[in-house]
C-alpha cells in the first residue's frame, strides 16, 4: 500500500467515525425525520440535487472551466451532506433532527440521483462520465448509513456509554482527519495553485454563495431549517466527490484538487453566513 492510498484510507476511516459520533447523539426518530416531512423532503433534494447540479453545468459553461474541473464541480453537486458540516449547522442554530435526517435522506437518494445527474451531465459535455450506482451506494452505506446505524444504536442501548465517549471519539476523528489532508493537500498544492488565476476560485466561491442561497430560500419558514440546507447545499461531502471525479479522471490531478480547494474556498465563503445565523438564534432564543 502506497502513500498515498494510506492517507485516503485514513481519511475514510475519520469520516467514518464523525459520523458514528454524530448517531451517537442521534434517535431513530431524526434518521427518519424526513418521511415524515414530504414537503421539507422535497425541497432539500430539489435544492441539493437538482438546482445545484444544474448551476454547476452553468458555472462550467459560463467560466469555460476545463473538463476535469467542470465534471469535478458536477461531481461536488451531486454529493451529498458531508458528515463534518453536521456540527457547523447546529452551532450556527439549526435543528439538529434535520441534520441527522437530511444526512440520511441526501446519502440515500445520491445512490440512485448521483448516477443519473452525472451521465446527464456528461453527455452535454461530450464525455462519458457514468458511474456505477453500485459503486455509490456502496460508498454511501460504508461511509454514512453504517456508521450513523451503528451510533444510533448505541445510543439507544446504552445512553451513559454514548455520552461518554462521544466527544473523545469525535475529537480523535477530527484531528485523524486533520493529519491524513494536510499531506495530501500538500502534494496537490501545484495544481490547486494553477488553478488560482484562471477563474476557478471564483468559479467554487460563485457555487458556494448560490448553494446558500438557494438552500436558505427553500428551508421553508422555518429559520433553524433554512440554516441546516443553506449550508448542505453550499458545501458537499469530499469523499464521493474524490470518487466519482477519480473513478472519471483516474489520471487527471486538477479534478481531485478542485475537490479539495473547494474544502478551503467553501469554508471561506460560508463563515459570515454561520456568524448570521448564530446571531439570528440568539436573538431568538433572548425573545
Amino acid at each position: 500500500m502506497t502513500l498515498a492510498h494510506l492517507l485516503l484510507l485514513t481519511i475514510k476511516v475519520s469520516i467514518l467515525f464523525l459520523v458514528f459520533t454524530i448517531g451517537l447523539s442521534a434517535r431513530r426518530e431524526d434518521a427518519i425525520y424526513l418521511v415524515q416531512h414530504r414537503a421539507l423532503f422535497l425541497r432539500s433534494i430539489l435544492a441539493m440535487n437538482v438546482i445545484m447540479v444544474v448551476v454547476a453545468a452553468a458555472i462550467a459553461a459560463l467560466f469555460h472551466l476545463p473538463r476535469p474541473v467542470s465534471i469535478a464541480l458536477v461531481a461536488l453537486a451531486v454529493s451529498p451532506v458531508p458528515p463534518i458540516l453536521a456540527n457547523k449547522q447546529r452551532g450556527a442554530g439549526g435543528s439538529a433532527t434535520y441534520t441527522i435526517g437530511l444526512l440520511v435522506a441526501a446519502s440515500l437518494m445520491a445512490i440512485v440521483l448521483a448516477p443519473l445527474a452525472v451521465r446527464l451531465v456528461g453527455a452535454a459535455f461530450g464525455h462519458d462520465t457514468g458511474i456505477s450506482a453500485l459503486k455509490i451506494g456502496f460508498i454511501e452505506l460504508t461511509s454514512v448509513i453504517a456508521p450513523l446505524a451503528a451510533g444510533i444504536a448505541v445510543r439507544h442501548y446504552a445512553p451513559a456509554f454514548a455520552d461518554r465517549i462521544a466527544r473523545p471519539v469525535s475529537a480523535a476523528a477530527m484531528a485523524l482527519l486533520v493529519a491524513a489532508c494536510l499531506p495530501v493537500l500538500f502534494v496537490a498544492w501545484p495544481a490547486i495553485w494553477a488553478m488560482v488565476g484562471n477563474g476557478v476560485a471564483v468559479a467554487l466561491a460563485a457555487f458556494t454563495l448560490i448553494g446558500l442561497l438557494v438552500g436558505h430560500q427553500l428551508g421553508g419558514p422555518e429559520p433553524k431549517d433554512r440554516t441546516v440546507l443553506a449550508l448542505a447545499t453550499g458545501t458537499r461531502h469530499p469523499g464521493i466527490a474524490m470518487a466519482i471525479a477519480s473513478v472519471n479522471f483516474p489520471d487527471e490531478r486538477a479534478a481531485l484538487a478542485v475537490v479539495l480547494y473547494h474544502l478551503v474556498i467553501g469554508t471561506l465563503v460560508s463563515i459570515p453566513y454561520i456568524k448570521w445565523r448564530r446571531r439570528v438564534a440568539g436573538a431568538t432564543q433572548e425573545v
